[in-house]
């Protein structure tokens, strides 16, 4: 598996896994603030800077060029984002294949312009620094 796959599966199937645990709504709304603000930037297609605004788990594993041309190659091609909405939050202390930590997996129902249905996953995590950064992204 080439790193730019695990870099955009890593972390989106833990939605679909049992690993919640108790977190405050406080930690709750700084990861979904954090997830938002870095979907404005791919929104913006700014990839580049996308990839400056992650973790630094996923900056290790993610090389900035593979970054920029797999969200060039998925996200490109649906056009603008008309909108979406929380789906599903869960939150979990441990991950298959990421380090233990504090993460917060958000599902989004989302509309693009070019693809009227989508589900995006985003995975905040607490980073080195304390800071709520995504580390994972992925889109069915």
């Amino acid at each position: 598996m080439t790193r730019r796959t695990i870099g955009l599966c890593i972390l989106s199937l833990f939605a679909w896994m049992g690993l919640a645990t108790a977190q405050g709504p406080d930690k709750e709304a700084a990861a979904l603030a954090a997830a938002e603000e870095w979907l404005g930037i791919v929104d913006a297609g700014l990839y580049g800077q996308s990839w400056n605004e992650t973790s630094g788990y996923f900056r290790r594993a993610v090389m900035l060029d593979e970054w920029e041309q797999a969200l060039q190659s998925v996200r490109a091609p649906l056009g603008g984002v008309l909108g979406r909405k929380v789906r599903r939050t869960v939150h979990a202390t441990s991950l298959p294949g990421a380090p233990d930590g504090e993460y917060v997996v958000i599902q989004y129902e989302a509309s693009f312009e070019h693809k009227k249905s989508a589900i995006e996953t985003v995975t905040p995590m607490r980073d080195e620094d304390g800071r709520w950064r995504v580390g994972g992204y992925y889109i069915q």
